[in-house]
């Protein structure tokens, strides 16, 4: 875990990828995409049907650890409008179990902008709980207190001689960008200008590995 300051709110970025604010007892996840592989399987594409049970795994094992009041999933929850056809009952069961133990909230994303109506919940195209916004994807207009996701940043830095890439969150302390935490889920440089440009040039990345390490931008490689 790592504290940072937000909007001159305290959060934690946890080494799962999640996003905990103490003071509202508030979870924030970003791209779970859940029911990928099984997109892809209708594509011809085979992938291990495995992911939207590996992610839940991991959603399950963070709240019980943070023990939230309020969840918020910030957008690509779903992988596509069409989940629901595909999606096991038993993995219903599991999300509307968590959706009835908590307040929580779905954002709407690009991949998913109808939400999740049928699985509990309250969906909504953006959230403002002062000094804190969250929304799929981060407006260039808008910065102070920005939570979102969206871009599954991700950064290589180099140690020891040898460069590695992980995801991370990235922040300058008025916006943040979560991670993406899905299981079949990419990554984009946040040295690519669609990530950079939204931050101050001082910004530093809080990169996922055996800890949340922090790294600036100066560390950083394309």
């Amino acid at each position: 875990m790592f504290e940072f300051y937000l909007s001159s709110t305290r959060v934690i970025a946890d080494i799962s990828g999640a996003l905990f604010w103490p003071e509202k007892k508030t979870l924030v996840f970003s791209d779970l995409h859940l029911e990928k592989g099984s997109w892809f399987a209708k594509q011809n594409i085979p992938l291990p049907p495995y992911d939207t049970l590996d992610t839940l795994n991991r959603v399950e094992k963070v709240i019980n650890c943070f023990k939230p009041s309020r969840v918020i999933s910030l957008g690509d929850s779903f992988h596509d409008e069409t989940w629901m056809e595909r999606i096991s009952e038993e993995q219903t069961e599991r999300i509307l179990n968590l959706t009835n133990s908590y307040e929580w909230l779905w954002i709407q994303g690009n991949h998913d902008p109808s939400g999740a109506p049928s699985l509990g919940g309250i969906n909504v195209n953006d959230y403002f709980d002062p000094p804190l916004t969250f929304r799929h994807e981060a407006k260039q207009a808008f910065a102070d207190g920005e939570v979102s996701g969206h871009y599954h940043p991700k950064a290589r830095i180099k140690l020891n001689r040898k460069s590695f890439s992980a995801r991370c969150f990235i922040s300058d302390e008025r916006r943040v960008i979560l991670p993406a935490f899905g299981s079949f889920t990419g990554g984009l440089n946040v040295m690519d200008r669609t990530i950079s440009n939204f931050f101050n040039d001082d910004f530093k990345v809080l990169l996922l590995g055996s800890k949340v390490r922090q790294f600036p931008k100066t560390a950083l490689i394309s």
